[in-house]
């Protein structure tokens, strides 16, 4: 795994070991920021269920201004704090050692970005677009992106108050695209 432009360009990224995190390949990540360029460049980026910061640390490397990490496994965080110093990103970053629910409560700034990779059989994006939306943790022009399994339906979340506007389809996943309405 690797940054795939900007300023960190071509530096090799490390992840937590065993089956715990699902990184997203070189593949799908140039083709997620290849989706969302335009949204990129002076923002605010939230990583929910970061692993190994990759996603995070690409907004950043492509300009973001800010990046919030945000995972509750140690060596998840361990990984994500070593990729950001090796990657000379660290500076932009916050790294928030807490669960998806309670991290809402330490981030400062509304997000532009919010990309939620949580474990797949969870379930709870339904829950977190509903927390980000009562807590108001993103911009009015921001966008929601969840990675998840091809086949998890997340038809419910338009009733929360968002709009689907895009998706994205792999072989095992997808990446499915929301704003606020």
């Amino acid at each position: 795994m690797r940054v795939i432009a900007g300023k960190a360009r071509s530096m090799p990224l490390i992840t937590p070991k065993g089956d715990g995190t699902r990184p997203t390949t070189d593949r799908i990540k140039e083709t997620l920021f290849n989706t969302i360029q335009a949204y990129v460049p002076d923002a605010v980026f939230v990583d929910l269920f970061a692993g190994s910061g990759g996603v995070g640390i690409e907004a950043l490397s492509r300009g973001a201004k800010k990046a919030y990490f945000i995972d509750n496994s140690r060596e998840a965080l361990d990984c994500i704090r070593k990729n950001l110093e090796f990657t000379g990103l660290a500076d932009k970053a916050v790294v928030i050692g807490r669960n998806a629910f309670d991290s809402f409560y330490e981030i400062d700034d509304k997000a532009d970005v919010i990309f939620i990779d949580p474990p797949y059989a969870l379930g709870v994006e339904s829950d977190i677009m509903q927390l980000i939306r009562d807590r108001g943790c993103l911009k009015e022009d921001g966008i929601v992106i969840i990675e998840a399994d091809i086949g998890n339906d997340l038809s419910g979340i338009e009733s929360i108050g968002y709009e689907l506007y895009k998706e994205k389809l792999y072989k095992t996943n997808k990446h499915v695209f929301y704003r606020q309405v």
